[in-house]
């Protein structure tokens, strides 16, 4: 245990040395004092102990001292400089924006160029998308990070050598190919993987697979997020120590009951399956940090040696920190060290009072590993998060069966979707049915009342209490505690032996059971044929409208200004095992109709597009142009008097544009917008896109009919549109304004609001922010409404 106490001094020492400066003249001269006084006293065990964890204790401080505490790049703060630099690390797309990080190589000023070094933290649009190893030059004013109220996100970002920040800059790009070889195949590699689990799965199990096989969290919808958080199982989105241990207690038990234990091959197995899943993660330094971790508890399993388990992991923390103190406060180093130490500790004895009920052992294991990893991350969950979920235990147990089958079929999709996406679309069914058990799981739990408990800032003091108390109850029972991890490690390398003569049958009836359940789902979600449905998609400030016809098409009508509830709300919509569109609407290029729809072509196999092809370069509209060139979709100019069948009776008329466009008008990028009319029978639909007075105008002078059942009011209900005589020539029964709630245009208009009311009562205009998606189904007699909401 010697090894223990160095590791912990080390460790104290570094502390120390973020707290209090320790002069150099000072510090040299009591460790060569504290060396001497080891080496005199060395037949006494414990002062030579005690002399070199002196020793070493001012060593750690020394060592945190000589971190740097800034860059040449600070100086430049405040200034509008320009920068050409290297993205250093895989950038992490989010819902509207890019952060990635860019080690700068030159400097300019006013002309004046120099070189530097430091890495900024830049934040950019959503499109275009940049890699590892491109080099770029930006051009903005380089800012201070800021204080994020409690969150202290300078010091954040100082843990992680980045002293200044860079907000929506203009970026060149240059060239790429300027990072490291092996990781660029790497990043190359698990982007690629991506793509194919986007491909193949719809969301949000997409978004969750890519999280829980690549590390990738930047397309999980907020709202789902927000469950796995209030559910206590957000840890299992976070490819972290918590998240490793667990999984590689499973890989444990189930590599013993496959193999045995008369060989090293279980060990073997599991060590090199979690290396290969920490791979794939990325190899981020924190996935680094929680594998070197959990390899050292599953040497320590395959060993049976609880001290040995307990000095490796000491060690392996102290030499981390050694390498880069800033971890030590690090949010994801210290859940990794709590959850390891929690499972070499604790989990033997819940494995113990699960032999003794006689549980299965697969059961018995989830739940010990389980329970063990999430007392022991507790205080810190609740320090960092501010709350603490009640039902987090059981949802985790719940959610967590599906977790090793989730992980392996995603490898699966996602690799045989390099090379044969159809074949992977179809396994991805599969995939689909545990994700979606997952996610309704975390569903069904953050759902209930009093699911999680906010905190707020708890107490430092509070978590050291709670840790002293864990420590000390370890200790008073510390002879029944290590006779129960030695039982709990033989029992878990004796694993599932009892039920492996009855795999064979099991191989047969999983793949029966998954199969029936598949085909009942189907059924259940399947869309009623003969029928013409409307759905306005809750987007937020935007528009995006999906029509599935009675011959079974779809049509998408913009995309709304988010990729990430685009894909949310056509998951929702659409069959999961649907992959692709048959045509895509594009009403006008502005950005929140224009931005979902560029995921979409990425992630789904379009027939065709139809747009008005209004002259425009701005982002994201050139990047939906790249986009269609690069898949080959063919596309297709709209134009008023273009007619289209959609089987069924039902058909589309293109009202808008006209074959000129409108120039000079008060926006003729709205007034050159698409106007669809959609009838099937008696039913109809008028979409109107953003079209201002001018353009409903010019549809009142062009004699078109115009009378619908359904107006999709223009511009989300602003007073540019919708004016009197054109609501009166619709005539509508009932009204949709598809608008974001307490957006920044403070639309919908009140004065427009209360025109609908007028007319058609309140009753029957529904808007997206308040009634969420709004589906309208038709026989071509009959209306059906159904409000999310």
């Amino acid at each position: 245990m010697a090894l223990v106490y160095l590791s912990i001094a080390f460790v104290a020492g570094i502390y120390l040395g973020s707290r209090l400066f320790l002069p150099l003249e000072v510090a040299l001269p009591l460790i060569f004092a504290a060396f001497l006084l080891a080496l005199i006293l060395r037949r006494k065990q414990a002062f030579l102990l005690c002399g070199l964890c002196l020793a070493i204790f001012l060593c750690g401080g020394l060592r945190f001292q000589a971190v740097p505490t800034g860059d040449e790049l600070q100086q430049y703060r405040w200034q509008t400089v320009e920068v050409i630099g290297v993205v250093d690390e895989e950038p992490e797309p989010r819902d509207s924006s890019t952060t990635f990080h860019l080690s700068a190589r030159e400097i300019g000023v006013e002309g004046e160029w120099e070189e530097v070094s430091g890495v900024i933290l830049v934040r950019t649009a959503r499109f275009p998308l940049y890699h590892y190893g491109d080099m770029l030059r930006v051009r903005g004013e380089l800012e201070e990070p800021p204080q994020l109220g409690d969150f202290d996100y300078r010091a954040h970002l100082a843990r992680q050598g980045i002293y200044t920040t860079l907000y929506y800059p203009d970026v060149q790009f240059l060239e790429g190919g300027h990072g490291s070889k092996p990781l660029q195949w790497l990043y190359s590699f698990r982007e690629r993987m991506s793509e194919s689990l986007a491909a193949s799965l719809s969301e949000p199990q997409g978004a969750v697979a890519q999280a829980l096989l690549l590390g990738l969290r930047g397309n999980i919808p907020s709202s789902l997020y927000q469950d796995f958080q209030r559910s206590g199982t957000a840890h299992i989105l976070a490819i972290s120590g918590l998240h490793l241990a667990i999984i590689a207690g499973i890989l444990l038990s189930i590599s013993v009951s496959v193999f045995g234990r008369r060989r090293p091959t279980y060990f073997l197995v599991a060590l090199s399956t979690l290396w290969l899943y920490a791979i794939l993660a990325g190899m981020s330094p924190s996935v680094m940090r929680a594998a070197i971790m959990v390899s050292v508890f599953l040497l320590g399993a395959y060993l049976g040696r609880q001290r040995t388990m307990i000095t490796a992991l000491a060690f392996a923390a102290a030499l981390m920190v050694a390498i880069s103190p800033q971890i030590l406060w690090s949010v994801s180093f210290q859940l990794s060290f709590a959850a390891v130490t929690g499972i070499i500790f604790l989990a033997p004895i819940f494995q113990g009072w699960g032999a003794r009920a006689r549980a299965p052992n697969i059961l018995v294991d989830s739940f010990s590993f389980t329970l063990a990893a999430i007392l022991a991350t507790l205080p810190l969950v609740a320090y960092y998060f501010g709350y603490v979920s009640l039902v987090g235990l059981p949802a985790t147990f719940l959610a967590l069966p599906a977790l090793p089958a989730v992980i392996v079929i995603s490898a699966l999709v996602g690799l045989i979707g390099l090379f044969a996406l159809p074949l992977a679309q179809v396994i991805g069914w599969v995939g689909w049915l545990f994700l979606a058990y997952m996610t309704g799981i975390v569903g069904l739990f953050a759902a209930l009342p009093y699911s999680s408990v906010a905190v707020g800032r708890m107490e430092i003091y509070l978590v050291l209490a709670y840790y002293i108390l864990f420590g000390a109850a370890l200790w008073l029972g510390r002879k029944e505690v290590f006779l129960s991890i030695g039982a709990g490690f033989r029992r878990a390398a004796g694993g599932l032996g009892s039920i492996s003569h009855r795999l064979s049958a099991r191989w047969v009836l999983f793949p029966l059971l998954i199969i029936a359940i598949l085909v009942w789902v189907a059924v259940v979600v399947a869309p009623s044929g003969g029928r013409l449905s409307v759905s306005f998609l809750d987007v937020g400030q935007g528009d995006a409208i999906l029509i599935t016809t009675p011959s079974g098409h779809h049509i998408l009508v913009d995309g709304g200004p988010s990729p990430e509830q685009i894909m949310l709300r056509l998951g929702e919509e659409l069959p999961y095992w649907e992959r692709s569109i048959d045509l895509v609407v594009l009403t006008h290029p502005e950005a929140d109709h224009v931005s979902g729809l560029v995921e979409v072509l990425r992630r789904y196999e379009v027939g065709e597009v139809l747009e008005p092809c209004f002259p425009h370069t701005a982002y994201p509209y050139d990047e939906w142009l790249d986009i269609i060139e690069e898949e080959g979709i063919e596309r297709t100019q709209a134009q008023a008097g273009q007619r289209i069948e959609l089987g069924g009776g039902a058909t589309i008329e293109v009202l808008n544009p006209p074959q000129e466009f409108f120039e000079g008008t008060d926006s003729d990028i709205n007034n050159n917008g698409v106007v669809l009319r959609l009838a099937m029978g008696d039913v109809s639909f008028l979409l109107t896109a953003d079209v201002f007075g001018d353009g409903e105008q010019y549809l009142l002078d062009q004699g078109f009919e115009l009378r619908s059942t359904v107006l999709k009011v223009g511009h989300h209900g602003s007073d540019t549109s919708t004016g009197p005589e054109f609501l009166a020539a619709v005539s509508p029964q009932v009204a949709v304004v598809s608008v974001g709630a307490d957006n920044r245009f403070g639309l919908p208009s009140a004065e427009v609001m209360d025109r609908l009311k007028e007319r058609l009562g309140e009753e029957m205009v529904y808007l997206t922010s308040e009634d969420g998606t709004i589906s309208f189904t038709t026989d071509g007699e009959r209306l059906w409404v159904e409000a999310g909401r």
